[in-house]
């Protein structure tokens, strides 16, 4: 943003607090100028005002100005005192001259249709006062508007310049957001780039496992020591593919510096714990036997379990009770949770990311998932994973 920015913003901050010190200069010109009203005393011309008559009138011209962060409102009180001092038949004094800064604030922080109409006010204001001095000539008139001119014109140019830099300043926010987000996108590339290779590397370290065990397994009895050398190998390459996997884990982490952990995952024999742990009221239904199920696959159905019974516990209301069915059906895995809460009537989650979390678990292998309302009431998940696919 840089200082002036900076300056600029923390004076918009404070504008209605130190408002009152934009007053300070002309009040102190006007205040100097009350001398000759103290020395000589008033002249008897029902034009001239006292001293105290002098001041006050010289405040109510000043205070509005204390309240600039409005210049219309400002400027309308301040053109309408100083017509009542015309029709009144009191002459000027220099704190008249707060009108022309109150204009200067409207060309400076309104639209052109208002400073338009705020410079033809001041424009009839000179007029008035020419008409009240018996000097309303066209000379007087020109010379007059030319200063009253400058001053709008200057205050439509310091509105222009704001806006420019304004401009500018947005301009260089929104690159640097761009930049920043280019260089998101880069990492993300690169990182992406990097996994693919470090794929390629651990697909072929278990490829040559695959190979070597295989190997192995045949010269078991024939030749014990090609076997244990194949098994040494298998050993090797395994450490290798490991370390390699964890670095595709590392590439692929979006924080770098959250903490690598290697404990094992929740999987199938975890669910009834999940369950009972929820603060949900739940039980847990398995049909059938689950068999070998790959970590991956397990893990696919605690989470999606999981995301179920917090889905339950966010929108089903107070009450709500939940129900999940596992059933090993070949040649699927079929995961259904329902409960009895609001169902279609619960508000939607502007953050929720459960379901598309579900699509992407399930179709890594193979199956499908639907959620929504059930009929009867309530709602209801189903995951089908295949089986067949899996093993």
């Amino acid at each position: 943003m840089g200082v002036f920015g900076s300056v600029r913003a923390w004076s918009r901050r404070h504008e209605k607090t130190f408002g009152f010190l934009r007053v300070l200069p002309l009040a102190v010109l006007c205040t100097i100028l009350a001398v000759p009203y103290v020395t000589n005393g008033p002249i008897d011309d029902g034009t001239y005002l006292s001293a105290g008559g002098y001041l006050s009138l010289s405040a109510v011209l000043l205070v509005p100005l204390a309240w600039r962060h409005r210049p219309l409102a400002a400027f309308a009180i301040i053109a309408a005192l100083c017509f009542g001092q015309w029709l009144a038949h009191v002459d000027p004094v220099p704190a008249n001259l707060s009108v022309l800064v109150a204009l200067w604030a409207v060309a400076y922080q309104c639209r052109f249709g208002w400073a338009v109409a705020a410079g033809l006010v001041a424009e009839l204001g000179v007029f008035l006062m020419l008409v009240h001095w018996d000097t309303a000539t066209f000379g007087t008139f020109f010379s007059c508007s030319i200063f009253v001119i400058t001053i709008w014109l200057t205050g439509l140019y310091a509105n222009t310049r704001r806006r420019y830099l304004e401009g500018l300043e947005e301009r260089a926010e929104r690159a640097e957001r761009e930049r920043d987000q280019q260089a998101r996108i880069a990492a993300a590339a690169e990182r992406t780039r990097i996994a693919r290779e470090l794929h390629d590397v651990v697909a072929h370290n278990v490829s040559v496992m695959v190979v070597q065990a295989d190997g192995a397994g045949f010269a078991l009895d024939s030749d014990p020591e090609q076997a244990r050398q194949a098994v040494r190998n298998i050993s090797k390459t395994g450490r290798a593919a490991l370390a390699e996997m964890r670095r595709l884990v590392g590439v692929l982490r979006e924080d770098d510096s959250e903490s690598t952990d290697y404990t094992p995952q929740p999987g199938l024999a975890q669910l009834e714990e999940l369950v009972r742990g929820s603060n949900v009221p739940a039980r847990l239904l398995v049909d059938g036997v689950p068999g070998e199920l790959p970590e991956g696959q397990q893990l696919a159905v605690y989470r999606i379990v999981q995301e179920a019974l917090t889905n339950a516990l966010k929108h089903g209301g107070p009450g709500v009770r939940a129900t999940v069915e596992i059933s090993y059906d070949r040649p699927e895995l079929v995961v259904r949770v329902t409960d009895d809460g609001r169902g279609a009537s619960a508000p939607a989650s502007a953050d929720g990311h459960g379901l598309i979390g579900m699509r992407e678990r399930v179709g890594m292998y193979g199956g499908a998932v639907s959620a929504g309302p059930r009929p009867g009431g309530g709602f209801e998940v189903l995951a089908r994973l295949p089986l067949a696919a899996a093993a």
